[in-house]
């Protein structure tokens, strides 16, 4: 059945990249939408414009943002995305307490206040009130922005989204909607999923994919490449524990394997975060070197080193991603969107290229566009 009005969202961790998507909404005001815009791969989808996305629910952990209104929480320590939409008024949605379990990891305890959490003195929701929070505002979609390496809070999340009847985007590398369980269950209960692994609008995964099958399709034999990245936000900071990058690594790894013509050795491919960097705050540099056979297998190699601002380069992608969940429920499409799952993430249930994926969007897009009912 087709829901009316806008897009209502609930968010699992208000940090950087939160507070870019929350910029971005007020941002994309519909007079800026009219003129030629920025920013974004697609001005409306099935006639939805980002400024049509309301947040209605928040959960975090820290105390500088629980109890406070979510969109005065977003420009809150730790968070040091750059902020290119500062006139935004007060939601009218306070910050919950979220459940600790793992999303903060004992190391951060070790660094500044200023640049770590600081888990608020007040009681966890608990399951059932995470749920009913959902239902009691209205949220849609739920989106995980929790830190890396959080496994069951992510599944938990996860969970309370199948218990509250709402579609879910899973942004982080924990493996949801690439799970087979969680995948079938959200297929029957007919929640939209799109996971695993929210891929940067211009980032270092993208370029490096879309390098890897130039080789493949110039002929280039792929021998080794490497993939480093820094960066001085609470994500960087957080993966500086080594335990709470496996999945990370697997995500960004296997989204370049996918379009390599031949699969790498282990010891010829290295992909994955590499250094917290204080001062590059949400400052993202990537190194990505390539070294290839031409003809005559004569060699050759690329360097590139890419700088970005981390948190605004994924808004982009979640601002399509709820779109395209919302025409799933505006339709009664459930379970894993695969084109939206494959264009937009990393880690998804089936691997494609990108010029396969973005045709698998763009017909998604389409073909649930005519009855959308947009604001």
């Amino acid at each position: 059945m087709k829901t009316k009005g806008g897009i209502r969202i609930a968010i699992a961790g208000v940090g950087n990249c939160a507070s870019a998507l929350i910029q971005g909404i007020h941002f994309y005001t519909p007079e800026r939408c009219r003129e030629e815009v920025v920013g974004l791969m697609h001005e409306a989808v099935g006639g939805y414009r980002p400024c049509d996305i309301a947040v209605v629910a928040a959960f975090d952990v820290d105390a500088r943002k629980v109890g406070t209104d979510v969109n005065r929480a977003i420009f809150a320590r730790p968070n040091c995305v750059t902020v290119f939409q500062k006139d935004i008024p007060d939601a009218g949605v306070t910050v919950q307490m979220g459940p600790v379990l793992d999303g903060v990891s004992e190391h951060m305890a070790a660094y500044d206040e200023d640049r770590t959490f600081v888990c608020a003195d007040v009681p966890e929701l608990t399951k059932a009130q995470v749920v009913d929070e959902l239902k009691r505002s209205g949220a849609e979609i739920l989106l995980n922005y929790l830190p890396v390496g959080s496994e069951k809070a992510a599944r938990f999340y996860a969970e309370c989204a199948l218990e509250a009847g709402v579609g879910f985007i899973n942004n982080i590398p924990v493996f949801i909607a690439s799970d087979p369980d969680f995948a079938g269950r959200f297929a029957e209960r007919n929640l939209p999923i799109i996971g695993d692994d929210i891929k940067s609008q211009l980032g270092a995964t993208i370029v490096h994919r879309v390098l890897t099958d130039l080789f493949a399709k110039r002929g280039v034999k792929l021998l080794r490449t490497y993939q480093l990245n820094t960066g001085g936000n609470t994500d960087f900071l957080n993966m500086k524990k080594q335990e709470r990058l496996a999945s990370k690594k697997t995500s960004k790894t296997e989204a370049v394997q996918a379009v390599a013509k031949t699969r790498l050795e282990n010891t010829t491919i290295h992909v994955g975060p590499s250094d917290y960097v204080p001062w590059q705050n949400d400052n993202k540099v990537a190194f990505i070197r390539m070294e290839g056979q031409l003809y005559g297998d004569v060699p050759m190699e690329i360097e590139l080193r890419l700088s970005v601002q981390d948190s605004p380069n994924s808004a982009g992608v979640a601002i399509d991603m709820i779109r395209c969940c919302k025409l799933a429920l505006d339709h009664g499409v459930g379970g894993v969107l695969a084109g939206p799952s494959a264009y937009f993430c990393k880690h998804p249930p089936v691997q494609y290229t990108d010029d396969e994926a973005y045709e698998m969007v763009e017909t998604f897009i389409h073909g649930h566009t005519a009855d959308a009912v947009p604001v």
